[in-house]
């Protein structure tokens, strides 16, 4: 198993948690963004820097991730693709991406935008990240990581 963290846009408790995870249970880490990444000192820990551009980090881990392995990702996009891989997809607030629910996040998703983009929906973004969420996540890492 290797675990992949869509790093641009990863809240840093959740790639800290991560970290720490994958290091007590000696599982491999990548992270893959579009520029270097702060990482604490230490082993199974890398990262790839791919290319600036839209997308080129979830071509990166489509390409590259395995059934077995588990992604943390908050692009649904990118969670659909992994899912349909049959590869188990999680956000950094603790959902966990699977057929029964990704096809109506990317849905919504793309419903939002074409709102959006026709001026009739606002462009905020989601709710700040909080502690909650952390423990969220790291709820459900664990579980996830026990599981598989």
């Amino acid at each position: 198993m290797t675990l992949w963290i869509d790093a641009d846009a990863c809240p840093r408790p959740v790639r800290d948690v991560v970290v720490r995870a994958a290091r007590r249970r000696q599982i491999e880490l990548i992270l893959v963004a579009n520029s270097a990444q702060q990482l604490p000192p230490g082993p199974g820990v890398r990262q790839v820097v791919v290319p600036s551009g839209a997308d080129v980090a979830d071509q990166y881990i489509i390409d590259n991730a395995q059934p077995g392995d588990l992604v943390v990702t908050a692009d649904i996009p990118l969670a659909a693709g992994l899912v349909e891989r049959q590869i188990v997809a999680i956000n950094p607030r603790g959902v966990i991406y699977d057929a029964s629910n990704v096809g109506e996040r990317l849905a919504v998703r793309n419903l939002m935008d074409e709102l959006r983009g026709a001026g009739l929906a606002g462009r905020g973004g989601p709710a700040p990240y909080s502690d909650r969420d952390k423990q969220a996540f790291a709820n459900s890492l664990d579980r996830l990581l026990a599981r598989l």
